[in-house]
């Protein structure tokens, strides 16, 4: 009996280890991460936008993200708007959008300046585009209105 009782002991103290290193490993990514206190007043201001994400962000898009952050104290203030709004869009992507982003950019920088402007030129065009169509689309209840009128 003690030896069925030893080998119980012995079946529970390495289920016990296999347990604990489980739990370890299974850790949230963000606990080697550097908390939102610990960044520069600098850093916090050009992370503003995502500060209640910040904890939550795997450590190496918290690294791409503070490296992001070293000429912001530079930028005018409309360049300061544009990166924080293109801050939260870039936060909001998973990893694989933002994998297929960087391919792309990657791409782009390899193409001659002339495409590039051509390409540049393509994008605007085509939201300009899409604003007219926004601004100038009718909206349901102006259809609904003309086809009441009409009655």
């Amino acid at each position: 009996m003690s030896i069925w009782i030893n080998g119980v002991r012995l079946a529970i103290s390495k289920l016990t280890v296999a347990t604990i290193l489980t739990a370890l490993l299974c850790l949230p990514a963000h606990a080697a991460n550097r908390p939102w206190p610990k960044l520069t007043l600098a850093q916090q201001e050009a992370l503003a936008p995502i500060n209640q994400l910040w904890d939550t962000l795997p450590e190496m898009q918290q690294k791409r993200l503070l490296a992001t952050t070293k000429g912001f104290q530079q930028l005018t203030h409309d360049k300061k708007q544009l990166f924080h709004t293109r801050l939260v869009e870039w936060s909001t992507l998973t990893p694989e959008q933002r994998s297929r982003a960087r391919e792309k950019y990657k791409a782009f920088k390899k193409v001659s300046p002339e495409k590039r402007e051509a390409v540049k030129r393509m994008v605007l065009q085509s939201e300009a585009t899409k604003q007219q169509d926004i601004l100038y689309a009718p909206s349901y209840r102006d259809e609904t209105l003309s086809s009441e009128a009409s009655k």
